[in-house]
């Protein structure tokens, strides 16, 4: 473990009290802002029922919770931080109003971070005028679950707030990777959609059901991706089967650009998902929760398979 550093995290929500776990873990001071007041009051129950579903033991969860401050007031909340992890609702005129705030009382040689999925690092930190310290940082949800944190350069980003950062967090446990250019997606999104256009033309074109299309990636090639990525599988098999393999399929998959009819219509009949109760499949409460329960399990416990 390195030396503590003070780290604030705007957002109390569900990746901000997750970021906020990982750090204050690590032994690192952190301050949670959120202009939400009832976010803040239920920041040290939301954190401890993360560290509970970890399995943290009492007297190591006690030691995390104390290293957590809430604070609503965003310019005392970053005035004395090493690094600050925004974790807003994903709009960009309110992450750009952020870090203009922000860059307003952090200290100059804080290194400056948006957590987003997709929106483009370059625009978010575009109206900074030290845009040479901001970057991108793409935690994947549960933040606490998910080793993978994609480190996002802009064309402005200098070498040492890479490399600050990505230290940052290996020495708090997670898996961080370089992401070199600033392309929408990042490199785990845009792998991950490119599946699910896939997936989704299967279904819109009658060829397969969705829970057939779920079944065959759990049962099948999803069981090893979690040891085997997609080019260590090619390297495997022999790049020369992959090229006719690539030959036959590619031509016939699905390429269109913008996104599928099929999923349209369910967002307009309101199919939202299990939120709603139906999406590409149907589902009640119960089932909803039992599918939320068991990624929890599953990644626990492969966690302590792949630390063996």
């Amino acid at each position: 473990m390195g030396d503590a550093r003070n780290i604030t995290v705007i957002g109390a929500g569900l990746m901000g009290h997750g970021i906020a776990l990982v750090m204050a873990r690590a032994g690192h001071d952190v301050v949670v802002t959120d202009p939400v007041a009832e976010a803040l009051s239920a920041l040290s129950e939301r954190v401890q029922a993360s560290l509970d579903a970890l399995g943290v033991n009492t007297k190591e969860a006690a030691a995390t919770l104390q290293r957590i401050s809430p604070d609503a007031d965003l310019a005392r909340a970053v005035s004395v931080a090493d690094f600050v992890f925004e974790a807003a609702p994903e709009k960009l005129p309110l992450k750009q109003a952020i870090f203009a705030d922000v860059e307003k009382h952090a200290p100059k040689t804080c290194v400056l971070a948006s957590n987003t999925s997709v929106m483009p690092i370059t625009e978010i930190m575009s109206g900074l005028r030290a845009k040479n310290r901001a970057l991108g940082t793409h935690w994947w949800n549960p933040p606490h679950m998910i080793p993978l944190v994609e480190v996002i350069r802009t064309q402005w980003t200098d070498e040492a707030a890479m490399d600050t950062m990505t230290a940052l967090l290996a020495d708090a446990g997670k898996t961080p990777v370089r992401v070199e250019k600033d392309v929408p997606g990042f490199i785990g999104n845009r792998m991950q959609h490119a599946l699910w256009r896939e997936a989704i033309s299967l279904v819109e074109n009658g060829i397969c059901d969705a829970q057939a299309v779920d079944t065959v990636v759990k049962s099948c090639f999803g069981r090893r991706l979690a040891v085997l990525g997609p080019l260590e599988n090619a390297d495997l098999v022999g790049t020369d089967l992959t090229l006719d393999i690539h030959n036959t399929v590619l031509a016939d998959l699905e390429d269109r650009k913008g996104p599928s009819p099929f999923l349209e219509k369910l967002v307009a009949d309101g199919n939202l998902g299990m939120k709603s109760g139906k999406g590409f499949r149907k589902w009640t409460e119960d089932e909803a929760d039992a599918v939320r329960a068991r990624v929890g399990r599953h990644l626990r416990r492969l966690e302590t398979i792949l630390e063996q």
